[in-house]
C-alpha cells in the first residue's frame, strides 16, 4: 500500500519556527540533515509507522507579506544558522510549498499582533463564523489541491494576550452560539483557528501560550469529530530545565527558598512579548509548574525582556536559592542559550507525526501522552519531565 500523503499547514508559516519547521522538513526529506533534536527518530519509536518527511507537504496562512525562503534566509542572515549550501538544495522545495500560502484571517486581532500584518490582503473577518468559514476554505483547497490523505494544523503565530475561561467556553452548544452573537474578548483569533480546524476534521496542536483549543468546549468538540488536539506552549529552553531539575530538589528533600528566571530574547516573538498584556500569557505558562513539581510554593519571579540585537538567540539565567541539611543555604545557577526556531522546529515535526498516527488509529480529544512537549499540557496536572516522557514511552510501546 502506498504511503499516505500528508500534509501539515502552518498558522504563521513565515515566523521563525514554521519556516524553520518547513526548511528542516525538506532537508531531511533530501537526506542533508540528521534526525538530531526529532524525538520520534529514537529508536524507542521506530516500530510506530509515522510519516516520513518526505511525505509532507506545507502550506500554511501568514500576515506578513514573505514566502518560507525569504524567511530562512533572513534567519540565516540575522542569527547565522543553517549551512548555505543547504539552503540552495532546499529552495525548490520552499518555494514549491511557498505557493500554498494564504493570507491570514483574523478577528478583532490583537493590536500588537496586528501591527506585524504588512499584507494587503490579509483577510479581516466582520464576524466570527465568516473568519471560520474563510479559514475552513483554505484548509480543504489545500486538500484537495496537494491531494492530501491527512492535514495536520499548527499553531506558530505570535502569543495572544490571556483571556479567563467562562460558561461559554465550557460546552459546544454555548460556544456555537457565541460563534452567531459575539461576546467581545471571548474569541482570540487562535482559538477560531482552532475551531475552523476541529469542526473540518483536522487535528490541531497548539505550539503558544494562546488560548487555541484549550477549554472544555473545543476538547469536546474534537472527541466529537474524531480529532486528536495538543497543546499548549512548547517546552523547549529554561521551562524544561524547571521540569528537570524541580524534581531533583524535592527527591532530595532540598528545599527551594526562591527561583529566579531572566529571560532575555529578540525576534519577532520578543517583540511581541515586550507588550505587557500578552507577555502575561508566556510568564503564567512559564512559572506555574514550580509548586506543582516541589509540593509547595517557593518564592519565585520570571522576566521577559526583549533585546533585539540578540534575534532568535534566547538566553535564559536562573537563580536557585535553596535550603540543605542543617539549614545550610546553598545556590545553584545556570545559563540556556539556545536558538528558539531550531529548539522548536523538530518538536513540531513530533506533534504533527504523532498526530497523524494518532487520527489514524482512531484516536480523538486531548492526546494526554504528548505533555512532555508543552509548558502547560492539556489534560494533564503532571510537571516533572521524566515522568512525562514515560507517558509517551508507554503510548509508543
Amino acid at each position: 500500500m502506498a504511503a499516505p500523503r500528508v500534509g501539515l499547514w502552518l498558522i504563521g508559516a513565515c515566523g521563525g519556527v514554521g519556516s524553520t519547521t518547513a526548511f528542516g522538513l525538506a532537508a531531511l526529506a533530501r537526506g542533508l540533515t540528521s534526525t538530531t533534536g526529532l524525538v520520534t527518530a529514537l529508536p524507542r519509536f521506530g516500530s510506530l509507522g509515522l510519516d516520513e518527511p518526505a511525505q509532507f507537504v506545507v502550506g500554511g496562512h501568514d500576515i506578513r507579506k514573505a514566502s518560507l525562503l525569504s524567511a530562512v534566509k533572513e534567519l540565516h542572515c540575522r542569527s547565522n544558522v543553517f549551512d548555505q549550501r543547504v539552503i540552495d538544495a532546499c529552495a525548490p522545495d520552499l518555494d514549491a510549498w511557498s505557493a500554498n500560502l494564504r493570507p491570514g484571517v483574523t478577528y478583532r486581532p490583537d493590536p500588537t499582533i496586528a501591527a506585524l500584518a504588512d499584507r494587503a490582503d490579509v483577510v479581516a473577518a466582520a464576524t466570527p463564523k465568516a473568519a471560520i468559514d474563510q479559514i475552513q476554505r483554505d484548509l480543504k483547497a489545500f486538500v484537495a489541491s496537494a491531494k492530501l490523505d491527512q492535514l495536520v494544523v499548527v499553531n506558530a503565530a505570535s502569543t495572544e494576550p490571556p483571556i479567563d475561561l467562562t460558561d461559554e467556553h465550557c460546552s459546544v452548544g454555548r460556544f456555537q452560539h457565541m460563534l452567531k452573537e459575539p461576546i467581545p474578548g471571548l474569541l482570540p483569533t487562535s482559538t477560531l483557528y482552532a475551531y475552523a480546524a476541529i469542526d473540518a476534521g483536522f487535528p490541531y496542536e497548539n505550539l503558544t501560550p494562546s488560548r487555541g483549543a484549550t477549554m472544555p468546549a473545543l476538547e469536546k468538540l474534537a472527541e466529537a469529530r474524531g480529532v486528536p488536539v495538543a497543546g499548549q506552549d512548547l517546552k523547549t529552553g529554561e521551562t524544561l530545565l524547571k521540569s528537570v531539575l524541580a524534581p531533583m530538589f524535592a527527591r532530595r528533600n532540598l528545599k527551594v527558598l526562591s527561583w529566579v528566571g531572566h529571560n532575555i530574547l529578540g525576534n519577532r516573538d520578543g517583540m511581541v512579548l515586550n507588550d505587557p498584556q500578552n507577555k502575561a500569557s508566556k510568564v503564567k505558562s512559564k512559572d506555574h509548574l514550580l509548586g506543582e513539581l516541589l509540593g509547595y510554593k517557593p518564592q519565585s519571579h520570571v522576566s521577559i525582556e526583549y533585546i533585539e540585537s540578540l534575534d532568535d538567540w534566547k538566553t535564559a539565567w536562573d537563580h536557585i536559592h535553596f535550603e540543605g541539611f542543617l539549614g545550610t543555604k546553598m545556590t545553584l545557577q545556570f545559563t540556556w542559550q539556545g536558538c528558539d526556531s531550531l529548539l522548536a522546529a523538530p518538536l513540531v515535526l513530533d506533534i504533527a507525526r504523532l498526530a497523524l498516527l494518532a487520527q489514524r488509529r482512531g484516536e480523538s480529544g486531548v492526546m494526554k501522552h504528548l505533555a512532555c512537549f508543552f509548558k502547560s499540557p492539556a489534560g494533564v496536572d503532571q510537571h516533572d519531565f521524566h515522568l512525562q516522557f514515560e507517558m509517551l514511552d508507554a503510548y509508543g510501546r
